[in-house]
C-alpha cells in the first residue's frame, strides 16, 4: 500500500518530544497519524524517550534462529543484494514476529555507533520494548513502515532511519519483517519502500515454495514477463488440483480472499474444467487460459528446487537435488541404458550432449545424473531454463554484467550463469526456446571458449561441460528459421532421445522405484490399478506417474500394504481414465474380478485376496463398498 510520507520529521517530532519531557503529554496534530498512533502505545508501555541502551531485552538467539530457519534461508539472498545496493550506507535486517532480530547484514563498524550497539541478533524491538521503530511498528501495524530520524520514540534513535516491510506466509500471517536502517533523512523513502517490496515479494514466493515442498505450486499473471517474479500469483494445490494455500498476488489477481479460494479446485478459477486440466500442468511450459470471467491469464507449473536468489540477485551455482545414479536411470530398458553409457562417454570426451524428450520424461535428472557421473561431480552443476526466463533478462541472465552496464543493473554486477558453471556443468533447459539473436552469441562463446559480461571489454575463457535439452523438434525449428543451423550442430555432440513413459516396456519397474524414493518399497499395486496405469497414455510422463503413486500413497491407511482403485480420488480416476464414464467401467471390472475370484475360491476371502494381490483388510473393504 503507497504511503505519503513527510520528508522533514525533525522539527514536529523535536517539538512533540519537548512537550512529552516536559508535561508526559503528546500534543495533538504535530506528528504523521501513524506516527502519534505508535508513540501513545509507547507511552501507554510506560516507556521514556530519553532512556539510553539497555541490554535486558535478549532472546536464546539459537532458539530463534531455529524456530525460524525456513525464514532466514527463504531471506538470506535478498539481505544479501539489498547489501549490495546501498553499500555501506546502512543495515539490513531481518526480524521475527515478535520483532526480535534474527539477522543483520551490514558494514560492523555501523553497529558500533551510540544508539545502535543494542542492535544485534537475539535483541527484540518490539514497541513494547523500544517505542516506535520500524521493525516493531510494522509488526503492529501489519503494513510497511517508514521512521524518519526524530520519529522514533526512543530519543538516542533519532539519528538514524528505518524502512521496514512485513513478511508473510502463504496463509497470510506475518512471520517476520525486513528493515534497512541508515543515517539521516531518508531522502527519497518511497524509493527504498519499493526496493523493500521488491525483495519482500521474493521473499515470500520462495517462503511459499518452501512451506509446500512436495506439492504442485501454479504460477499466473496476466502478463508472461511477470512469471517468476515477485509479481506473480501462486496456488499451492493438491495432487487433484484443490487449492491449498494462495499468496497475497493470487487473491489480487483472482479477487477473491484466501478463504474463498481455498478448497477450490483450481480449473475453476484459472483453467478449463477438464479432468486432464493437472495432466496438462505437468506438462510444463507456459500456457494461456481465459477464465470464465473472460480474463486472460498465463500460467506455469513450477518444479519445487532449492532456494536460491531472486529477481535482481547474483544467482550461486547450488547443488540442487541430490543425483540418482546414472545406471539406475534406465531401469529394465537396455536400449535406453545403452544410449546413457554414449551420453556419459560423450560428455567424458568433452563432447556436448543434447537430451530430447517430451516434458516430464526426466531430462534434468538425467543431466543432473550425467554430470554426477564425470570427472567434474565435485565442481559446479548449474540449470539455466530458457524457456523460464524473461527474454529481456536472459541475456544477463547467461551471460553476467559489470556495474552500470544499463539502467536498473545493481551495483557491482552480476556473475553471469557460464561462469558460476565454470570447471563444472551447464545445463540449458529447452534451449529450443532460447531467442535467436542469443542463439548467435551462444554460438560465439561455444566456439571461442571464452565469455564477456554485458558492459565489459575483456573477454573470460570458460571451462564447461555443456548438456543441452528440449521437447521441440530442432530439426524443424531450424527448417522454420526458428533455431539456427550452425548451433544445433555445435550442441549436438551426443543426441539421447529419452523415450515417453507410454513407450518404455518396465513401467512395473519404475512404479516400484518411484514406491521406492517415497519410503513405500514394500507397498505394491492391486492388478486393477496396474492395469489401469498400464493402458494410461501418460501425457505428462515420468512427473505424472510420481504424482498419481504418491496421492495413492497419501490415502492408504495405517498398515495398509497394497494400493488400489480406491486409494484414488475421483477426479484423479477420472483424469485416469479420460471420463466418468469410463471410470464406472474400470470399477464395474475390479467388482467383477473380487465375485470371479469368489466365487472360484468358494467364497474363502483370504484365498481370494491372495489371488487378487490384496490383504484380507482390503477385500473387505472392497465388499463393504460393493454393499455385499
Amino acid at each position: 500500500m503507497a504511503q505519503s510520507f513527510q520528508t522533514d520529521p525533525l522539527k514536529d517530532s523535536r517539538q512533540a518530544r519537548l512537550r512529552l519531557v516536559a508535561d508526559g503529554q503528546l500534543p495533538p496534530g504535530v506528528l504523521r497519524e501513524e506516527i502519534d498512533a505508535s508513540w501513545r502505545r509507547s507511552l501507554g508501555h510506560g516507556l521514556d524517550c530519553l532512556e539510553g541502551e539497555r541490554s535486558d531485552f535478549f532472546h536464546d538467539l539459537r532458539l530463534l534462529l531455529d524456530d525460524n530457519r525456513m525464514l532466514i534461508d527463504a531471506a538470506t539472498p535478498e539481505m544479501e543484494y539489498l547489501v549490495t545496493q546501498q553499500g555501506r550506507a546502512g543495515l539490513v535486517i531481518l526480524g521475527d514476529a515478535q520483532a526480535n532480530v534474527l539477522a543483520i547484514e551490514g558494514p560492523d563498524d555501523y553497529l558500533k555507533q551510540p544508539g545502535l550497539r543494542d542492535l544485534r541478533p537475539g535483541s527484540c524491538w518490539s514497541e513494547t520494548l523500544c517505542g516506535t521503530n520500524a521493525i516493531g511498528t510494522a509488526v503492529v501495524e501489519g503494513r510497511p513502515t517508514l521512521i524518519n530520524c526524530g520519529e522514533h520514540y526512543l530519543d538516542r534513535l533519532s539519528p538514524f532511519s528505518c524502512t521496514s516491510v512485513p513478511l508473510r506466509d502463504p496463509q497470510g500471517r506475518i512471520v517476520g519483517v525486513l528493515d534497512v536502517t541508515r543515517e539521516g533523512i531518508m531522502a527519497q523513502p518511497q524509493d527504498s519502500l519499493t526496493m523493500l517490496m521488491l525483495a519482500a515479494g521474493n521473499i515470500e514466493s520462495r517462503l511459499f515454495g518452501l512451506c509446500y515442498p512436495d506439492h504442485l505450486v501454479l504460477a499466473f499473471h496476466s502478463r508472461p514477463q511477470y512469471l517468476g517474479s515477485a509479481w506473480h500469483g501462486l496456488l499451492a494445490l493438491s495432487l487433484d488440483g484443490e487449492v491449498l494455500a494462495a499468496n497475497e498476488r493470487a487473491c489480487e489477481l483472482l479477487q477473491l480472499s484466501r478463504e474463498t479460494l481455498t478448497g477450490r479446485r483450481a480449473s475453476e478459477l484459472i483453467g478449463e474444467r477438464s479432468p486432464q486440466f493437472i495432466a496438462r500442468l505437468l506438462q510444463g511450459g507456459i500456457s494461456s487460459v481465459q477464465t470464465a470471467k473472460g480474463e486472460f491469464f498465463f500460467r506455469t507449473l513450477q518444479v519445487p528446487r532449492p532456494a536460491s536468489p531472486g529477481t535482481g540477485v547474483p544467482p550461486r551455482a547450488r547443488p540442487g537435488a541430490a543425483a540418482r545414479p546414472l545406471e539406475d536411470l534406465a531401469g529394465q530398458d537396455t536400449r535406453y541404458a545403452r544410449a546413457l553409457r554414449m551420453a556419459r562417454q560423450g560428455l567424458a570426451s568433452d563432447l556436448p550432449v543434447l537430451l530430447l524428450g517430451e516434458t516430464g520424461t526426466g531430462k534434468e535428472v538425467v543431466a543432473r545424473a550425467l554430470h554426477q557421473s564425470g570427472r567434474r561431480a565435485d565442481k559446479p552443476f548449474v540449470a539455466v531454463n530458457c524457456a523460464a526466463i524473461p527474454e529481456g533478462l536472459i541475456e544477463s541472465e547467461l551471460f553476467g554484467y559489470r556495474e552500470g552496464a544499463f539502467t536498473g543493473s545493481r551495483r557491482g554486477g552480476m556473475v553471469g550463469r557460464l561462469m558460476q558453471a565454470q570447471g563444472g556443468t551447464l545445463f540449458l533447459d529447452e534451449i529450443g526456446d532460447m531467442p535467436l539473436a542469443l542463439q548467435a552469441r551462444l554460438l560465439r562463446v561455444l566456439q571461442e571458449r571464452k565469455v564477456a559480461p554485458l558492459g565489459a571489454a575483456e573477454e573470460q575463457d570458460i571451462d564447461v561441460a555443456l548438456i543441452c535439452a528440449t521437447h521441440h523438434d530442432l530439426k524443424r525449428l531450424v527448417l522454420e528459421k526458428h533455431f539456427r543451423e550452425d548451433l544445433y550442430y555445435r550442441i549436438n555432440g551426443v543426441s539421447l532421445r529419452l523415450p515417453a513413459l507410454r513407450e518404455r516396456s518396465d513401467l512395473e519397474q519404475m512404479v516400484a522405484s518411484v514406491l521406492h524414493r517415497h519410503g513405500a518399497a514394500h507397498v505394491t499395486l492391486d492388478r486393477p490399478l496396474a492395469e489401469l496405469l498400464g493402458s494410461y497414455d501418460w501425457p505428462g510422463n515420468i512427473r505424472q506417474l510420481e504424482m498419481v503413486l504418491r496421492a495413492a500413497l497419501a490415502m492408504r491407511e495405517e498398515g495398509e500394504t497394497v494400493i488400489g482403485l480406491d486409494h484414488l480420488t475421483d477426479s484423479l480416476l477420472d483424469e485416469l481414465t479420460g471420463s466418468c464414464r469410463q471410470s464406472g467401467s474400470i470399477r464395474e471390472n475390479e467388482m467383477e474380478l473380487i465375485r470371479t475370484s469368489l466365487e472360484r475360491h468358494q467364497g474363502n476371502v483370504s484365498a481370494a485376496a491372495d489371488a487378487l494381490g490384496i490383504s484380507r483388510a482390503t477385500l473387505y473393504r472392497k465388499l463393504k463398498q460393493m454393499g455385499k
